[in-house]
């Protein structure tokens, strides 16, 4: 599975992005996929998850009722729907492809990795 993530940028506090990972490969409808990001000089943290399926989600408490991660099997595509954003948000946001159908906070629960993608939010 690759997976390619896009559609981060310069927003001001307050606004809205929506990122999306397309992730090629016939095993993505299969497997749970999640949101991490990392700030400079910080370790790379959990963001949301969702299942195979899209009918179990998980959320970071610093995101929950802000952010929304969904999932379209026939597209092969991820989002993250990012609302009410702060300057706490900025970081490389990465998309990540667990190695079944599950959900994890963990990192070393998810196979494959895209190549991450800018938030900035300025205040």
């Amino acid at each position: 599975v690759q997976l390619q993530a896009c559609g981060g940028g310069l927003v001001q506090a307050g606004g809205s992005l929506r990122l999306s990972c397309a992730a090629s490969g016939r095993t993505f409808s299969n497997r749970g996929m999640a949101w991490f990001r990392q700030a400079p000089g910080k370790e790379r943290e959990f963001v949301a998850a969702i299942n195979w399926s899209g009918g179990s989600t998980y959320y970071a408490a610093s995101v929950k009722g802000r952010f929304t991660i969904s999932r379209d099997n026939a597209k092969n595509t991820v989002y993250l729907q990012m609302n009410t954003l702060t300057p706490e948000d900025t970081a490389v946001y990465f998309c990540a492809a667990h190695f079944l159908g599950d959900i994890s906070l963990l990192t070393r629960r998810y196979e494959y990795w895209g190549q991450g993608t800018l938030v900035t939010v300025s205040s």
